[in-house]
């Protein structure tokens, strides 16, 4: 994070860092086929889309004792993050349309994992 702003900071900018805290990151195990597939599915339904992964997980240390405590569950992490949600921040917002269709993939992901451990 340091050096690409150390080098040559914009405008003579005099730059610091200080990391303030450190917390163990967390990657999420390869998914088993039939979450995949259960993924892929919803995706297609909902958004006639295939599934976007992002591993973005570094910064949620609850997933990695969550993974700990359970270590063979599987996780699917998703939010209704988008262009202008300001998340976090004054004036946060959700788009109504893709919170419906990503409420509708996770109830559908829900009766898929349900599907499969019934057998």
């Amino acid at each position: 994070v340091k050096k690409p702003w150390g080098r040559a900071p914009p405008y003579h900018a005099r730059v610091t860092f200080e990391p303030r805290s450190e917390t163990n990151g967390w990657v999420a195990p390869d998914m088993q086929d039939w979450l995949k597939e259960a993924t892929e599915a919803a995706s297609e339904a909902f958004f006639q889309k295939p599934c976007g992964y992002y591993g973005n997980g570094g910064g949620i240390p609850f997933m990695g004792m969550l993974q700990q405590m359970f270590p063979s569950a599987q996780f699917v992490v998703t939010g209704v993050l988008g262009p202008k949600s300001n998340a976090h921040g004054p004036n946060e917002s959700m788009d109504i349309a893709f919170t419906k269709k990503i409420t509708c993939c996770v109830a559908s992901l829900v009766a898929a994992h349900s599907e499969h451990y019934r057998q």
